[in-house]
């Protein structure tokens, strides 16, 4: 009687394994979809300070000739390794070969690499301009490494200042930064950019490539981000605001 009894406790059991084990891996995707959300919170914050800078900000002719965008919130220096930051964002490309509005963002990482930081922190918003196809299409590799893969030159700072410098017409990407409260352009070499695929998974709710993302026109921009691409392109008089 004994081992009859037993049958009904081994599959209550077992259910409640399987049951575990379903739902797991459904709380940390809703954890990630959270911290997905959070990333382009703070990105939307990021630029929204850029915009309102009086006399700090990026020279308007630069973001309206820069078909992508890349936007780090939040770089944090490694624990080990002398220079190394890391950090995870989203970049955005503009459609139609970079001639159209700005089109669905793709989640992204950074990692490596240093960073010329004179004004220093240790939480540090990172902002990277696209300002090429070539530089547009490196987004496509596995891994991008800045200075080697792609060249990179710190990006000119003020709205009136002119872009048509030796520095940035020579440099496919030009990078931002800002730390406690000062904003200022920066140069790092050896950083590596990588798709944030798991990321991504939990953004559209399926596996899709980021090449696929970024030069797909049809993709749909999902909800988390509108507030990004909105802000954004109220920023640039060559994007389009999403309707809502």
């Amino acid at each position: 009687m004994r081992h009859f009894q037993t049958i009904p406790t081994l599959m209550r059991l077992t259910t409640l394994a399987a049951a575990v084990l379903l739902v797991q891996p459904l709380a940390a995707l809703a954890q990630l979809d959270e911290k997905v959300a959070d990333r382009f919170w703070e990105s939307t914050k990021f630029i929204e300070a850029l915009m309102e800078a009086p006399d700090g900000g990026i020279p308007e002719d630069l973001l309206e000739r820069a078909e992508c965008v890349g936007v780090i919130p939040g770089v944090k220096r490694a624990a080990f390794g002398f220079g190394g930051r890391y950090g995870r964002g989203t970049v955005v490309c503009r459609e139609d070969r970079g001639q159209g509005p700005w089109g669905a963002p793709s989640m992204l990482s950074l990692g490596g690499g240093s960073f010329g930081l004179q004004i220093g922190g240790q939480s540090t918003d990172v902002l990277m301009l696209f300002m090429t196809h070539d530089s547009m299409e490196s987004l496509l590799r596995d891994e991008l490494t800045l200075g080697a893969d792609a060249s990179v030159a710190a990006g000119p700072k003020g709205r009136g200042v002119s872009a048509e410098t030796s520095a940035t017409l020579g440099a496919e990407i030009l990078t931002y930064a800002r730390s406690r409260g000062l904003f200022a352009g920066i140069s790092f070499e050896g950083a590596a950019l990588r798709p944030d695929n798991e990321a991504n998974d939990a953004l559209y709710g399926m596996r899709i490539p980021a090449s696929d993302i970024l030069f797909n026109n049809d993709m749909a921009i999902p909800e988390s981000a509108r507030r990004f691409i909105e802000v954004l392109s109220n920023w640039s008089s060559r994007g389009e605001v999403v309707a809502p």
